[in-house]
């Protein structure tokens, strides 16, 4: 398995492993004869990595459509590669249909470029690359019927800006049947990436969501990883979830996932994340379930997994053995998930990240007709 922003030259599959009906429609950057997977409504809502084919992308129309901005775009295998670069040095890489980030390169003090984003990839049941970490969005809405449904893949809309000050990608998935529109607008700026999303509810009906921007950090242990800022923000011990792009240890154990999925639903969710393990049902069992954070300065060693409510806007993780640190930002959201895999793991490997997602999960949003929300998440690098 590898831990890198670069990748198999393999396409890389994900889906839900539960049966799904498609709907399908023409775009001009497809090939003429494919189909592009717009909405996929799911009959269960909880998310596994398993294989659906993603249709091939004409990498041509793309340049040809969104050339001189700073983007360039590559094709791997059906997928397509594109590369977001700066003049000073910042660079991120999108990935399509799927919408990950896998990785955002930023410049340090000591004059080089290093790598923020934590991505893993490993071989699949049938040979393919499977893909996880970086960025990613892990929603899930229902209407007043409780049909849920999850933007899974995306269609590149929009490029604006320039190489010299900053670019933005501005991606969209639609469901047509529920009349639910999301954009995910990707900027990269001189020392921030920045993750912006809007809902569009344009139903004659409420619309309730739940979800997050999951962000996987790299660091060179869990054990040298710091959380700046929390001090008196309130929490909820939480069992881990699995979105289709997350990194869960795998001495996790499996078993008791449906336990551990109701604890979820108790908490008011549900299903849409998976808790793991029988070692995380003892833990959010005996633990305090609430509290009030008393450390200014958190260690991140231990194994742990909250949600932080009344958190400040921003907070920095600081990594001792990387000597960087990174501030992590939100706007409209209200909750912080955090999870660390602990310091019993390989340092520099495939669990030496940290997880931070900025959330809605413990209170679910309502939209009514022709409402729109927007939220966003910001990764600042402070280390130029």
């Amino acid at each position: 398995m590898a831990y890198s922003s670069l990748f198999s030259p393999n396409f890389t599959h994900f889906s839900s492993a539960r049966p799904i009906s498609h709907h399908l429609y023409y775009h001009p950057y497809l090939s003429s004869t494919s189909l592009q997977y717009n909405n996929i409504r799911k009959e269960l809502s909880l998310p596994y990595v398993a294989s659906v084919p993603y249709q091939p992308i004409n990498v041509d129309y793309l340049e040809g459509e969104f050339s001189g901005h700073g983007v360039t775009f590559e094709g791997i295998g059906d997928n397509c590669v594109a590369k977001m670069g700066l003049d000073n040095g910042s660079t991120a890489t999108l990935m399509l249909p799927s919408g990950l980030i896998t990785s955002y390169k930023a410049p340090m003090w000591h004059g080089s470029t290093v790598e923020l984003l934590h991505t893993s990839v490993s071989e699949g049941d049938d040979g393919e690359a499977v893909i996880q970490g970086g960025v990613s969005l892990a929603l899930n809405y229902e209407d007043d019927n409780e049909v849920p449904w999850s933007p899974s893949t995306w269609v590149l809309r929009d490029i604006r800006g320039n190489s010299k000050d900053s670019i933005k990608v501005e991606l969209i998935s639609r469901d047509t049947d529920n009349m639910v529109e999301t954009r995910h607008i990707v900027t990269l700026g001189e020392d921030i990436l920045t993750s912006e999303i809007s809902v569009t509810n344009s139903n004659s009906s409420p619309l309730q969501w739940t979800g997050s921007i999951i962000s996987h950090l790299t660091v060179s242990s869990p054990e040298a990883t710091y959380a700046l800022g929390l001090e008196g923000s309130n929490f909820h011990n939480v069992p881990p979830f699995l979105s289709n792009f997350g990194i869960i240890p795998s001495d996790l154990d499996e078993e008791n996932d449906s336990e551990i999925s109701q604890l979820w639903k108790q908490m008011g969710l549900k299903g849409f994340f998976s808790g793991l393990g029988q070692k995380n049902k003892k833990n959010a069992s005996e633990e305090e379930m609430e509290g009030e954070e008393d450390d200014g300065y958190k260690q991140l060693n231990e194994q742990m997994c909250r949600i932080y409510t009344c958190a400040p806007r921003f907070f920095t993780l600081i990594d001792r053995g990387r000597r960087n640190s990174v501030v992590v930002g939100r706007d409209g959201f209200d909750e912080v998930y955090m999870y660390s895999p602990g310091s019993s793991h390989e340092i520099y490997g495939e669990y030496s990240f940290i997880c931070v997602g900025q959330s809605t999960l413990l209170k679910p949003i309502m939209l009514g007709p022709g409402e729109v929300w927007r939220g966003s998440q910001h990764l600042h690098n402070p280390n130029m």
